[in-house]
């Protein structure tokens, strides 16, 4: 074995995977070599490869704790590996600081501690114990050590084992609409859905008996570059996307005549109304008109007397402390650099002196322009009131779930989460997925994905973050490709997405973490694990308490039957399709397939051919098993050759699902209302207008149309609210 092949074993890079179609991929030594170069090691010299090997070999030895130490809070006795150097000393204590901030201590001879094994090094012995600790409340903790003259510490967490549940939530199978927030139209937004839609729409779909909201994640994007619209590539996935703040629901709206002359000018009602007249929505325009008048009411908000609107958003600033600090800051240095190089799209373009966020510079320019930061922290605290009232809205409106948000994956590289901590990042590296029967050429998301050890080291809390930001206004969070936390594809710099390389991630612990978010915050789990699942990751999520994701057209047999409802497991949210797949009609009518021949993404023709074969027998799959089951009257069933959708297919179709034991069953938004063209084409860009379709329907008609009335009858007939659903 070569000592590359020695160094990506002990970092977790696989030698090898099983692909899609059944093939056994193995790992390219250059795309090797460029990850492990971005990780940070040297690979150009033999010296220090082996320097680096025999440090990974060591290390578990050399130091005393391990990066981070996960208690399971469900055991009764519990215990810290320790690593002692032979020789050292003959007592060890041992202080902890809990999450609380209360002090234990103890104190005992080595002799005492319970012997595990033993490693001999050129210079020394390392013998490993266990150090018994005392049983503390879930939380995230520390523990200091001390042998002689040597301290270490590390994180200590408590967690439990299981998630948050459905059963907790409510006593009855459960359903909702998944959305595109953007999307939505209405009277009130000017020109893109916003959060005071959001809260509309949860008035309205409750009335029908939902129990959710799904929308796409709510993570920041660049305000700067509106252009960059995709929610799944933010610049961070704590804090939110201020270009869906409802400007006519700040606080101080109302009483600012500066505003008020400004909104209600002739010429910028005409650009209003020239934005919601676009057939896709025109961030940039939409982007002009809102920052334009949030800058006139923050202006008119610092020049107010205290009052409770100040004393809130003081608050909320305490709250998020350094980190609110630095959102803001990005934000502020982003825009600066903009100013000057309309072309510097990140942190990556700055001068090297602004690209450490704890650089002399960069304390400057806090210094410098507080204001203009205090501005950006000012759009947080919007957004943040304005999500919170639409969850507060979902409890007003009896909806158990409420609000079922999405965790991303991962951040654009070029973004503040990076920006500010690259440590725990590996730049210059994406994350992505293999080649499968949908993406037959592999796929690079461009999202910088996190170093598994960096995340231990730190104890987790990138994620930890990413998780409380978003569970704070949820009652269910989506994480997006959760296989991605047992193992993440990696696509090296500028490498192809089908040259990939899997590394494996601490799946364990990170499942903890997420239970013990969970349980705090009430939040149902659901992990989205389409692709290729390896053998017994749905057990796993299932012990820990997660939601499968099952969508319909994944769940068929090897004969291409569907299986029936009753197959699909109680733990798990069930739908018809996502944000990356063809809606029904889209599917049904083929109009996915002619997408992807317009747009070249087959690799031969024989592969297109056979995709528009296979349809056809899919379509008769579906109907022979929407009648198997008796939620179809095939007189009204529509035509499969030529496809053409109708209202009975529709409705059976969810009525099919409605009858799975799936705890939430959601419907986005674009089948309720029968459309064809699906919200993204993975592998596309510009060629496919994704993430800027807008609804036919406005919000405030959105329950009235016809489709939509005759769903809510079907869903409260056989997912009614009340204990006999079961």
């Amino acid at each position: 074995m070569s000592l590359i092949e020695q160094l990506a074993e002990l970092v977790g890079f696989h030698a090898s995977y099983t692909d899609a179609f059944g093939n056994q991929v193995y790992a390219r030594d250059d795309a090797r070599q460029a990850l492990l170069a971005a990780m940070g090691y040297n690979i150009d010299d033999d010296a220090a490869l082996t320097q680096s090997i025999v440090e990974l070999k060591e290390q578990s030895w050399r130091k005393m704790l391990p990066p981070s130490h996960i208690a399971y809070s469900e055991e009764h006795d519990h215990y810290l590996t320790l690593s002692v150097k032979s020789d050292v000393a003959d007592y060890i204590s041992w202080t902890i600081e809990t999450e609380h901030g209360e002090s234990l201590s103890g104190n005992q001879t080595i002799a005492d501690l319970h012997h595990l094994e033993y490693a001999k090094f050129d210079d020394a012995q390392f013998n490993k114990f266990n150090l018994k600790l005392p049983k503390l409340v879930d939380g995230y903790h520390n523990i200091t050590v001390t042998l002689g003259d040597i301290v270490d510490s590390c994180p200590l967490i408590f967690a439990p084992k299981t998630c948050y549940s459905p059963q907790e939530v409510a006593d009855f199978k459960m359903w909702g609409y998944a959305a595109q927030l953007y999307s939505l139209t209405s009277e009130k937004n000017w020109g893109m859905g916003d959060y005071g839609d959001l809260k509309q729409l949860i008035k309205n779909t409750a009335t029908q008996g939902a129990s959710a909201i799904g929308l796409n994640p709510l993570h920041p994007l660049y305000q700067n570059n509106p252009a960059h619209c995709s929610p799944y590539s933010p610049m961070s996935r704590c804090f939110l996307n201020t270009h869906y703040i409802d400007v006519t629901a700040a606080p101080n709206f109302d009483e600012c005549k500066v505003a008020q002359k400004r909104v209600n000018s002739i010429a910028f009602k005409e650009k209003v109304i020239a934005v919601k007249s676009t057939e896709l929505v025109d961030y940039v325009g939409v982007a002009e008109l809102k920052y334009q008048v949030l800058e006139i009411l923050f202006s008119h908000f610092i020049k107010q007397s205290n009052n409770d609107n100040h004393k809130e958003f003081d608050a909320f600033k305490a709250s998020h402390g350094d980190d609110l600090l630095q959102h803001a800051t990005f934000d502020a240095l982003y825009e600066h650099f903009r100013q000057v190089d309309y072309n510097a799209f990140g942190w990556k373009t700055w001068p090297q002196a602004y690209q450490d966020p704890k650089s002399n510079e960069v304390k400057a320019f806090q210094q410098d322009n507080a204001e203009r930061i205090e501005y950006f922290a000012y759009l947080q605290w919007l957004a943040h009131r304005q999500l919170k009232a639409a969850s507060d809205t979902t409890k007003e409106s009896g909806m158990p779930v409420g609000l079922y948000l999405d965790l991303a994956v991962g951040c654009d590289g070029s973004g503040v989460d990076v920006w500010s901590d690259k440590d725990v990042y590996v730049a210059g590296a994406a994350v992505g997925a293999p080649p499968d029967l949908l993406n037959t050429l592999g796929q690079d998301w461009g999202l910088t994905p996190i170093n598994p050890v960096a995340l231990q080291k730190q104890g987790y809390m990138p994620l930890v973050k990413a998780l409380r930001s978003n569970m704070q206004y949820a009652g269910a969070l989506r994480i997006d490709h959760i296989l991605g936390l047992m193992r993440q594809y990696w696509v090296a710099p500028g490498m192809k997405a089908d040259q990939g390389v899997f590394i494996t991630f601490p799946l364990q612990d990170i499942l903890r973490i997420i239970a013990l978010e969970s349980r705090r915050n009430q939040c149902v789990v659901i992990g989205e694990d389409l692709g290729t699942v390896p053998d017994g990751f749905g057990e796993i999520m299932q012990n820990a308490g997660l939601l499968s994701y099952k969508v319909l057209y994944f769940e068929t047999w090897e004969s291409g039957l569907f299986m029936r409802p009753e197959m699909y497991p109680e733990l798990s949210m069930v739908t018809v399709s996502t944000h990356d797949l063809p809606t029904l009609a889209g599917w049904w009518t083929g109009r996915d397939l002619e997408w992807r021949q317009q747009l070249n993404l087959y690799p031969n023709e024989e592969m297109g051919v056979n995709d528009r074969q296979a349809r056809i027998s899919d379509r008769q799959n579906l109907i022979a098993a929407l009648d198997d089951v008796g939620v179809i009257d095939m007189a009204n069933a529509p035509e499969q050759s030529p496809a053409t959708m109708n209202q009975e297919l529709s409705l059976s179709v969810q009525k099919y699902l409605a009858m799975a034991p799936s705890r939430i069953q959601l419907i986005p938004i674009e089948d309720a209302l029968e459309i064809k063209e699906q919200v993204n084409i993975p592998g596309t860009i510009d060629e496919h207008p994704n993430w800027r379709q807008k609804l036919p329907v406005s919000v405030e008609e959105f329950t009235h149309a016809d489709s939509v009335v005759s769903l809510g009858k079907v869903m409260n007939q056989y997912r009614p609210k009340g204990s006999d659903n079961q």
